[in-house]
């Protein structure tokens, strides 16, 4: 068992490796294999036990970066600012668990070529789940290592994320059954993950050779570089401001069709700054560009109910904004706030908004587009929204600066590549201290300001033509992987029963 237990936990590992900043990407094809090797050989209680094991560790390994949001700015004392890292790690842990110890129940009520079969729909299943319950969380799903592999991920056009989490999971299980199964069942597996994998690859040379659409627009993104101490400072405010309008200005010297400054920029309440808004509405009337701003606002109604906006500013003032819809929990909101809402008075991060209802799409210059703000874009759910409602370029303004210089912001920007590709949009990114990107409908990061550099980047992009599978039916891919899962097992649990 201890050497089982090694094997798994290496394995675990390695796999948190395919993703950023180590980007061991081709590791992910056959990381899994000695976890579903296990679980075929196993009774569905081990398995179970041993998938939460490989769980919790990839995980941990994963998200080791949020130890140092916990360490820098929370009262949480080293070595307890792991504790929450670990818990998050071990609940995302229990949908592994849970494929392994079903694939196990089914290696032993029908066959474990009947397993290896249905494993890569329950993954699917898992990973979609794992994003939608309890407000979701999608961090770590599995097709995101593949961000840099672009004729991989063309089929995200199809079946989003999850059609490439489909296929290297396929391919997982193909390699476990050349070491489980017999020789004509091992040889089936494999020439059907290889048929697979060549479709892919095949689509997406297809995808790839296709020209660029007519039609374009010109964004300015700037990256202040600002330490997150730093930001509400009052005694930096007026070096904060400066770095603000000296990279408007040389932003606004490309003239772009639109500025773009990233999540909470605002050094104030913009709405009720008045001297703060007329400088910027100057600023915007001098260089003729529009300005998209990211601020903290006060609604009516009580002087406690903040949200998380972004304000689209022209020479007049304010024409238009977007509230941020879904919060990011235990930092703008704390779930079961009447039982476990002690927890604010832990970390300064842990805010009270709340949150919009209308996935707002600006009517442009020139061309109409969408804000998603922070972490609402690795929801594609949400992301979708803003892409049925007209918009043809999507916008991601962010505040990573809680991150520090760990891998959670490449980890972050990896799955942007995803949305632009999954409805062949556009997708440009302001970030406070990085990464700032421009990336292109076919998920190439095409430019980009790396972490803690301060500066402007200017980039023409194409806009959005027409929908996609996935814009038009979202995410069949897990919906159907779900139901095939289901009936796989109703089918062996009545051969039995």
């Amino acid at each position: 068992h201890l050497g089982q237990a090694a094997l798994l936990v290496g394995s675990a590992g390695v796999l948190a490796l395919a993703f950023p900043r180590v980007d061991w990407d081709g590791a992910a094809w056959i990381a899994l294999v000695p976890l579903f090797i296990v679980a075929v050989a196993t009774r569905p209680r081990l398995a179970f036990a041993w998938g939460w094991l490989y769980g919790t560790v990839f995980f941990l390994v994963l998200l080791r970066w949020l130890n140092f949001t916990f360490h820098t700015f929370s009262a949480i004392p080293w070595p307890l600012t792991w504790g929450p890292t670990l818990l998050l790690a071990a609940w995302c842990g229990l949908y592994i668990a849970a494929v392994s110890g079903v694939t196990a129940w089914l290696a032993r009520r029908r066959s474990p070529a009947w397993a290896l079969a249905t494993v890569p729909l329950l993954w699917v299943g898992g990973e979609w789940l794992r994003g939608h319950l309890l407000g979701g969380f999608p961090w770590g799903t599995l097709g995101y290592s593949q961000y840099q592999r672009l004729p991989v991920i063309q089929v995200a056009e199809l079946g989003g994320v999850h059609a490439v989490s489909l296929v290297v999971v396929a391919v997982n299980a193909a390699i476990t059954g050349g070491f489980v199964l017999s020789g004509r069942h091992a040889l089936a597996g494999l020439s059907t993950g290889a048929v697979l994998v060549g479709a892919v690859l095949g689509f997406g040379a297809w995808r790839l050779g296709e020209p660029t659409p007519p039609g374009e627009m010109s964004l300015a993104i700037m990256q202040p570089s600002i330490e997150q101490p730093l930001k509400w400072d009052p005694e930096h405010a007026g070096i904060v401001w400066g770095i603000y309008q000296e990279l408007t200005r040389q932003a606004g010297a490309e003239r772009p069709h639109l500025i773009v400054w990233p999540e909470t920029a605002s050094p104030t309440i913009l709405r009720r700054d008045r001297e703060l808004l007329a400088s910027l509405s100057g600023m915007s009337r001098d260089m003729g560009v529009p300005l998209l701003v990211g601020s903290i606002d006060v609604l009516e109604g009580g002087p406690n109910r903040f949200t998380n906006t972004a304000f689209l500013v022209g020479e007049q003032g304010i024409v238009g904004r977007y509230d941020k819809i879904h919060l990011v929990p235990f930092g703008e909101y704390v779930p079961l706030a009447g039982v476990i809402g002690f927890v604010r008075g832990w970390a300064e991060f842990i805010a009270e908004l709340e949150p919009g209802s209308r996935a707002v799409v600006f009517p442009g210059p020139p061309a109409p587009f969408g804000v998603v703000i922070c972490y609402e874009g690795i929801f594609p759910d949400l992301f979708r929204e803003f892409v049925n409602n007209g918009a043809r370029i999507m916008v991601n303004m962010t505040n990573d600066a809680w991150f520090g210089r760990t891998s959670g912001p490449a980890q972050h920007l990896a799955m942007y590549p995803f949305r632009a590709v999954e409805h062949r949009v556009a997708v440009v990114r302001a970030a406070n201290t990085g990464v700032s990107a421009f990336i292109a409908p076919t998920g190439q990061i095409i430019r980009h300001l790396g972490l803690f550099n301060r500066g402007v980047i200017t980039e023409r992009v194409p806009l959005r033509q027409g929908r996609t599978l996935f814009t038009r039916l979202g995410d069949w891919v897990a919906w159907v992987s779900l139901a095939l899962a289901a009936v796989s097992v109703g089918v062996a649990g009545r051969k039995i029963a």
